[in-house]
């Protein structure tokens, strides 16, 4: 599709001396309000260059260029120039290009095929998988598919907690408190019961620590029994969390854990030694980064064991030995960008020219109306009684307005689970966020329920107007039908979904999608209550359709993004 934009800097470049074509583009832009103009130019920067007031100047381009065929109107209001694009003709490339092509409407191959590794969830074997753990999970999947879209050859990494001193506490818990049974049947639950009684005794007794981390040594050393146990907890752990992620409909490329990398720490503890980084402290192992602002990275600890510095640095290596990424992407939360600048400055350190290609993506955190939530003290919420309790809040409102859909049970799974990704990805991730039940519940304003409902309307529409009409707003359609306000505001906005998309990619910002997909879905419903559309006049009936099946590509690819379904019928 062209750039507008690019060709109206070819139209004004000419008229302007002292600023390039792409000076040019750099200044026009897209005003709020749609009554100064679909595209603007302010003029005040040309003011010392031509030594002419802005308003002068303005009034001067907007006579030069009032007559091209591309605008229906051009005129200055002070210092700016304003310029409407001619609808019929803009309506019928965007409308056009969007039917042809379908799915892949917004898919750009600006990646190139470009190896980029997006790690994410990540939640701790033998731990809850709690709703603390949803931003990671649907922030990072929605990035993955970002970048999918964008051409690049993207791979999902679920690097598991599956290593680390916790296990030599859970192990220690499991052997004093636990038993085989409770496991067997609530593995997650009666697991973390073990941890919260870990910590409440070690408050009496401290010496409890020294035996856990004596248990993490042996577990590190190969240990029969700890290891048994380990991967007991890991296998039953997973088999936990894969029933979320298909309640997502998110899946992995590898889950490669912190395990994983375990026999690969030695060389890293080597190279430090080797190039003379590493500095004993107190028995410990580590590297003075004082020097950039930030505290000392600590790679062994006096027992000899490794830290998650030693592990991540050994990740990122083999990463871009075994994959050559051009990007290597960490959603994890805020709290840990310390962690990621001391991890990341200590491989710049070792001579490796990639380490900024190593990317911390943070988000903010989730706190509970009562307080933070903590493992330690049990209090927590299991996402996968969030998942199920939106699912069952979709099913009762289905029955209770009579929806019409032919799988009640597969509609109450889209929306009710989409709802819940909906919440999470509406506002900036940096954000902190309480979470509330009957906000995520919420199937009123601007939520996924609602743009799902926007796209089953329009699929009902098309219904309604038939294969014929359909097959006939492909072939082709008269423009001057969808010139109305109300059409030429949702064309715009269909128009700006490729370069939202690129937008969202290059700020690993998915909201920036759905705050558009939302806006999409508002616009058509102002189409909509505007506009009959099934009118009598089959000229305009076509037109009027080949917008609304525009608009529902546009929908189904945004919440596609977002890792949601786009029902038909609801």
């Amino acid at each position: 599709m062209i750039s507008y934009k690019e060709k109206i800097a070819d139209i004004i470049a000419p008229h302007v001396q002292g600023l390039d074509k792409e000076e040019v583009m750099d200044m026009i832009e897209a005003p709020a309000d749609s009554s100064m103009g679909d595209y603007a130019f302010p003029c005040f920067k040309l003011a010392k260059v031509l030594r002419k007031a802005p308003p002068v100047i303005a009034a001067s381009i907007a006579e030069a260029i009032g007559g091209n065929e591309l605008f229906e109107k051009v005129e200055n209001v002070k210092a700016y120039v304003n310029m409407f694009i001619s609808r019929k003709s803009f309506a019928e490339e965007v409308v056009k290009e969007v039917i042809e092509k379908g799915d892949d409407y917004g898919r750009s191959d600006i990646g190139g095929g470009k190896k980029v590794i997006v790690e994410y969830s990540s939640p701790n074997i033998a731990k809850p998988f709690h709703i603390g753990h949803i931003r990671s999970t649907v922030i990072g999947n929605s990035i993955y598919k970002i970048y999918d879209f964008l051409g690049y050859d993207t791979m999902r990494i679920n690097h598991l907690g599956d290593y680390g001193t916790q296990f030599g506490k859970m192990i220690c818990a499991y052997r004093k408190w636990g038993n085989k049974e409770d496991v067997i049947k609530e593995p997650i639950k009666s697991l973390l019961s073990y941890y919260t009684k870990f910590h409440e005794e070690a408050e009496k007794d401290p010496s409890l620590e020294d035996e856990a981390r004596a248990i993490f040594t042996r577990l590190e050393h190969g240990e029969k029994e700890e290891t048994e146990l380990w991967q007991w907890f890991r296998d039953e752990s997973l088999k936990e969390f894969n029933r979320v992620y298909d309640m997502l409909g998110i899946s992995f490329d590898s889950y490669n854990g912190e395990s994983f990398y375990s026999d690969k720490m030695p060389r890293f503890v080597q190279e430090l030694k080797d190039a003379g980084l590493l500095i004993e402290d107190d028995g410990a192992q580590i590297v003075k980064l004082d020097e950039y602002g930030l505290p000392p990275a600590l790679i062994t600890k006096s027992d000899g064991s490794t830290l998650y510095i030693t592990r991540d640095i050994a990740a990122a290596v083999y990463r871009k030995e075994t994959y050559d990424f051009y990007k290597n992407i960490y959603v994890v939360a805020s709290q840990q960008n310390l962690h990621f600048k001391q991890w990341i400055k200590v491989i710049e350190l070792l001579g490796y020219d990639w380490a900024n290609d190593c990317i911390h993506v943070p988000f903010g955190l989730v706190s509970m109306e009562d307080g933070t939530m903590s493992t330690r003290q049990g209090r927590v919420i299991f996402l996968e009684d969030v998942l199920n309790r939106a699912v069952e809040k979709t099913r009762q409102i289905i029955a209770e307005k009579n929806v019409n859909t032919e799988n009640i049970e597969e509609t109450a799974k889209q929306v009710g689970i989409g709802a819940v990704v909906f919440n999470e990805l509406s506002n900036y991730r940096i954000k902190d966020y309480v979470f509330s039940w009957d906000k995520v519940l919420n199937f009123e304003g601007e939520t996924g329920p609602y743009v799902q409902y926007t796209h089953a309307r329009a699929c009902s529409i098309l219904r309604k107007a038939g294969d014929d009409v359909a097959a006939k707003a492909r072939e082709g359609f008269d423009a001057e039908a969808i010139a109305s306000d109300s059409a030429h505001e949702l064309i715009k906005l269909i128009y700006d979904m490729p370069g939202v998309i690129l937008e969202a990619g290059e700020k690993y910002e998915p909201s920036v999608v759905t705050r558009h997909v939302v806006d999409i879905a508002q616009a058509f419903n102002k189409f909509y209550h505007d506009e009959h559309i099934l009118v009598d006049d089959e000229d305009e009936k076509i037109s009027k359709v080949a917008l609304v099946m525009a608009a529902r590509t546009a929908i189904r690819n945004g919440l596609g993004l977002l890792g949601m379904e786009a029902p038909e019928r609801m």
